[in-house]
Parts: structure tokens; C-alpha cells; sequence
């Protein structure tokens, strides 16, 4: 059993903050720091892409439209990774989800959560 929840979306204005947050649980989780974890944003007719990332070691890496804006953080003690948002804006409007992917020689875990809207606007 392998569950990723995302929370924190809602509506916000131009320039607003928001803070998301995903909760892992499950059996695959019970070494939760050994994942990589991402937030990842699909916006409607748009692909999904990849809005921040971070290693098991703490390396962080942000697409360039939220670099300066949005922080990508872990606490892997509460299994938890949060996505800060500051100076939103409305191109910043998506679906927003949580990745956790781990590849050892034999096999790749990719999992992901429900996703959590975020809109942005006045």
C-alpha cells in the first residue's frame, strides 16, 4: 500500500503565498528518505511538468518560470514534502501533484499523489 496526500491548494491572488504539502504513507514508505520527491503542475490542454525537485540528499532543482518564488523542502522524520509558493501568479494556476521515484539495478518506484488545484486570481 502506497499513498502520497497532497494538501495546502486553494485560491489566491496575484502576488499571494500559498504553502502545499504532501504526506507519504504506506509500506514502500516506511524509509521514506530514500526517495527523490517532486512537484510537478498540469495546467488544462498543458503537459505535466516538473515544478521543483529534491534528492534524497537535499539537492534541490526548479524549473526556471518559479526559480525565486517557489522552495522545495523535505522532513523525512514526518515523511512530508511541502512546496512554498510566494508571489504567485496567474500562470502559476495548475493542478498541482507530488511525486516520490526511487531506480535500483532491477526497478524503478514511481508513484504519485491526487493532486491538489491551485488558481490564482484576482
Amino acid at each position: 500500500q502506497v499513498q502520497l496526500v497532497e494538501s495546502g491548494g486553494g485560491l489566491v491572488q496575484p502576488g499571494g503565498s500559498l504553502r502545499l504539502s504532501c504526506a507519504a504513507s504506506g509500506t514502500f514508505f516506511s524509509i521514506f528518505s530514500i526517495y527523490a520527491m517532486g512537484w510537478y503542475r498540469q495546467a488544462p490542454g498543458q503537459q505535466r511538468e516538473l515544478v521543483a525537485g529534491i534528492t534524497t540528499s537535499g539537492i534541490t532543482n526548479y524549473a526556471d518560470s518559479v526559480k525565486g518564488r517557489f522552495t522545495i523542502s523535505r522532513d523525512n522524520a514526518e515523511k512530508r514534502v511541502y512546496l512554498q509558493m510566494n508571489s504567485l501568479k496567474p500562470e502559476d494556476t495548475a493542478v498541482y501533484y507530488c511525486n516520490a521515484y526511487r531506480a535500483t539495478s532491477l526497478t524503478k518506484y514511481d508513484y504519485w499523489g491526487q493532486g491538489t488545484q491551485v488558481t490564482v486570481s484576482s
